[in-house]
């Protein structure tokens, strides 16, 4: 069973959560750490044209939404090839999974509306994880942009 698979088991009562969690936490960590922190993932967006959307992230506004191609544009075919494969699934859905809930992390480990670099993000990443959690059990239609 992949991390994304222990993950919804365990939003959906199916399993326990705690290895899940802190497997999510590790990949999610990971990605902080080997980016150079929040700061370090704002450069890589920003030099492959999705430093705004990024940057609606960290602010007050709404999220700006980026696609999964995007998200392999930003982090690199190698990176997202590694989130994959410590998730245990293929890496175009881990580039869906990044694309649908990157912004949302960012969003939360920045409750100021901008970057702390002092702030330990793997703490804020345990503390945001039952929020994650839920909202990943609550997927629906509704989570999406709202198109006019």
């Amino acid at each position: 069973m992949g991390l994304l698979d222990s993950i919804l088991g365990a939003v959906s009562g199916k399993t326990d959560s705690s290895g899940g969690a802190a497997q999510l936490i590790g990949v999610l960590g990971g990605l902080l750490a080997q980016s150079g922190g929040l700061q370090g993932l704002a450069s890589k967006f920003a030099q492959n044209g999705q430093g705004n959307a990024f940057q609606s992230w960290v602010g007050m506004g709404e999220n700006q939404p980026v696609s999964s191609n995007q998200i392999q544009n930003a982090l690199g075919s190698e990176q997202v090839n590694a989130i994959a494969t410590r998730m245990g699934v293929d890496p175009a859905m881990a580039s869906t999974f990044l694309a649908e809930y990157l912004p949302k992390i960012v969003d939360k480990l920045t409750p100021a509306g901008k970057i702390d670099p002092a702030a330990d993000h793997r703490q804020g990443l345990a503390a945001m994880l039952p929020s994650l959690l839920q909202s990943l059990a609550g997927q629906s239609s509704t989570d999406g942009p709202a198109r006019a």
